[in-house]
């Protein structure tokens, strides 16, 4: 056999291996989810049983048009960098907190970065008594809303009078044509202490697990993800015993939801920021369903804390902080005193 004859050989089974390789090449759609505590977006109007004088022209921040105009260009530029390094589109649905009304929501919406985006919001007016709600936030092209229901969270004072808080929100709709459940969450605070306070966390942990319980009664297979500022860590008994969320797949029994921000957490990674401590209180967490290699849809691929340099205090004392709107009375101009977070799904479409 002549060298050129052997040499055409091995060209011949190159190519053919290449065409194999092509026609086994899949491909993937990729979908970003995530949870932004937009740290106070208010209007600047004095809205009547509302706690929102200080979020006014005349209150404590000196809050004003312009400072709400660059709040919400702030908020609109980091939602489009969400989620584009693996979702070619950005973010697909977005949880959000600390907001006062939808009006502040059409505003951010509306705004010129995000108008072609054509974003839809459900909100909720919770009983709050900060005026402040949860909400989410959607890609239209992306998620058709089926339903939405919202489940009050009930607790009292030691002297039992009402504690209101926010309201937990269910949004349930097709997400590129997948059913798909959203839990959009914003739990009590650690006001007056962790331990303290670490009751009325556990029982807004409570009401997510009997949604989530009566999600997986419909249907077993449901595909759920809980998000929001949960006011605590993975590791927190709100999130493990109460929720149960756990921390490692191995972990997961029936009904069981996976925390991959754990994993975060323990290599020291937060969301934000208090006495040089970082705690990761923003979480996005998947129903077992979503880790299932076997399903033909949407599978969790990987949790992501958006924390990019810009979205960090630049200088001072607070310098690599999440950079915020206020300290305190003091204007700062940036973005929120939280990190967003998110979550990326895949599926394979060919």
């Amino acid at each position: 056999m002549s060298n050129f004859t052997i040499k055409l050989g091995l060209l011949g089974l190159l190519v053919l291996l290449c065409l194999s390789l092509t026609a086994q090449t899949k491909e993937y759609k990729i979908a970003a989810v995530g949870f932004y505590n937009f740290e106070n977006l208010f209007d600047t109007i004095d809205t009547p049983d509302v706690r929102d004088t200080e979020f006014t022209p005349n209150g404590g921040k000196g809050w004003n048009t312009s400072k709400y105009q660059e709040k919400l260009g702030n908020l609109a530029y980091v939602i489009n960098s969400m989620g584009v390094e693996k979702a070619a589109s950005g973010i697909s649905v977005l949880g959000v907190s600390e907001i006062e009304n939808v009006s502040v929501l059409e505003d951010l919406v509306a705004h010129p970065a995000l108008a072609d985006k054509d974003f839809g919001i459900i909100h909720h007016d919770s009983p709050d008594e900060r005026g402040i709600d949860v909400a989410l936030l959607y890609r239209k092209n992306h998620f058709v809303v089926d339903n939405m229901e919202t489940f009050y969270v009930e607790l009292f004072r030691d002297n039992g009078e009402i504690n209101y808080t926010r309201d937990v929100l269910l949004v349930s709709g097709m997400l590129d044509g997948e059913k798909m459940h959203f839990l959009v969450n914003h739990w009590p605070s650690r006001s007056g202490g962790e331990k303290r306070s670490e009751p009325g966390r556990a029982k807004a942990a409570d009401v997510n697990r009997m949604v989530l319980d009566s999600l997986y009664t419909s249907d077993p297979n449901a595909k759920i993800i809980v998000m929001g500022d949960l006011n605590d860590n993975p590791t927190n008994v709100s999130v493990t015993e109460h929720l149960g969320a756990a921390v490692k797949m191995k972990e997961l029994k029936y009904k069981d939801m996976y925390n991959p921000m754990g994993e975060l957490f323990k290599k020291g990674y937060g969301s934000n920021a208090w006495r040089d401590s970082w705690s990761l209180f923003d979480q996005a967490i998947v129903s077992k369903p979503l880790l299932d290699n076997k399903n033909n849809g949407y599978k969790f691929y990987r949790a992501v804390i958006h924390n990019k340099q810009f979205l960090k205090q630049p200088i001072g004392q607070y310098k690599g902080y999440p950079y915020r709107t206020f300290v305190g009375s003091a204007y700062q101009g940036g973005y929120s005193d939280h990190f967003p977070v998110y979550v990326y799904l895949i599926k394979e479409v060919s």
